[in-house]
């Protein structure tokens, strides 16, 4: 049986222990006069801008990029450090979080060398804010049945199609876009994948309001637009690898920010069991502790995956395993946090901030691969069971 050491070497602490202490001076207090959190991530876009150009200058933007790119040429086991204690210090996110994760790496892996010249450094200070246009309206969690066509017309590619559910992509001035390029090929064959200019003529990009109020994610649609044959990342046709190099990064240590963000949220319904006089009740009691051990359960799950990911260069199985439970633990946690503040007087920031997080959590498990298909991918990559169709 191989023996991992999950705890961090001396240089992975020496690096944790910098990290905090930036934090520490670069991340603003933020919370309403009664002490309640701000309600999400993104309301003030100025600010994160900022955050951004301080997280470059400091040299955290791409970590693991490779240095001849730009980044640090770190293992993943720094990345993880730095989403887990940038998610404990609620810290704002990178402006480009999709560029940064998952676009670059892509060019990185599958781009010509204009492309990576051109991109990569603009990703990395945030000019350049990318989205992924994989998901459409008619093709569900079915990748391969993209409908978004891209015809040849010389040395241009004329795009026409719908995507969905695109995060960010009202912020976002460019587009990674899987669309099809060979209609006569069918399901894998036939895809391509375009760096788009979402300022294009003919795209257009509709914010989609959540229950919460807000529009993290986006329609696009696009009519007729014109995208030079040389945005095409990889080969005309390759489509689909590249899609899966992009979705591979996707994962990675994603599952870090999901636990970290977890525990921040479990340290907040202890402080409202106790705010609210509740942290008595033997009943209340059980239920947090269960929530604390769904907590604990995807911790040591994460370090286990990620001693796998360090050893072979391949996120596992156990990235699905994270998401699919994460989404759940999530769900419940602020179910609970709701029902106890029922009946206790006034509503208060706190009572605002926890309703808000708990229609936002309804979201976890359709997003980032729905909870049906992850059971899917552990049914037959884990458990070795016959693929359902």
């Amino acid at each position: 049986m191989r023996r991992m050491d999950l705890r961090d070497s001396p240089e992975e602490a020496e690096f944790r222990a910098g990290l905090r202490d930036w934090l520490a001076r670069s991340v603003p207090a933020a919370a309403g006069p009664d002490g309640a959190p701000p309600q999400g991530r993104w309301g003030d876009i100025a600010a994160v801008r900022a955050f951004t150009s301080a997280l470059h200058a400091a040299g955290y933007a791409g970590i693991t990029w490779p240095a001849e790119h730009g980044g640090r040429g770190l293992s993943p086991v720094y990345q993880a450090i730095y989403l887990e204690e940038t998610a404990r210090a609620e810290a704002a996110e990178h402006i480009g979080v999709i560029g940064l994760g998952m676009v670059g790496p892509t060019i990185i892996a599958c781009g010509s060398p204009e492309q990576r010249g051109w991109y990569l450094p603009r990703i990395l200070s945030g000019e350049i804010v990318f989205c992924q246009g994989f998901s459409e309206p008619e093709a569900g969690s079915d990748l391969s049945a993209v409908r978004t066509v891209a015809r040849r017309e010389g040395d241009e590619l004329v795009v026409t199609g719908r995507k969905v559910w695109s995060s960010y992509a009202h912020l976002a001035d460019h587009c990674l876009l899987l669309a099809r390029t060979d209609p006569q090929e069918k399901r894998h064959r036939g895809l391509s994948c375009l760096l788009v200019d979402l300022r294009s003529p003919g795209v257009t990009v509709r914010p989609i309001r959540q229950m919460t109020g807000e529009a993290e994610f986006a329609e696009i649609e696009f009519d007729e637009v014109r995208v030079p044959v040389d945005a095409v990342v990889g080969g005309i046709g390759d489509g689909w690898g590249v899609a899966m190099t992009t979705l591979a990064h996707e994962r990675g240590t994603f599952g870090f920010t999901l636990t970290a963000r977890l525990e921040v949220a479990f340290r907040r319904l202890v402080a409202t069991a106790r705010a609210r006089g509740r942290d008595g009740d033997p009943l209340v009691r059980d239920e947090i502790a269960a929530r604390y051990v769904e907590l604990e359960g995807l911790r040591w799950t994460n370090r286990r995956a990620l001693a796998e990911l360090a050893r072979t260069g391949v996120p596992g199985p156990e990235t699905s395993v994270i998401k699919l439970r994460w989404s759940q633990a999530h769900q419940r946690l602020t179910t609970l946090a709701v029902r106890l503040l029922a009946g206790g007087g006034e509503p208060d920031g706190w009572d605002r901030y926890w309703q808000h997080q708990m229609l936002r959590s309804r979201a976890n498990t359709i997003e980032g691969g729905t909870s049906e298909v992850l059971r899917n991918v552990v049914a037959e990559r884990v458990l070795g069971l016959p693929r359902s169709y």
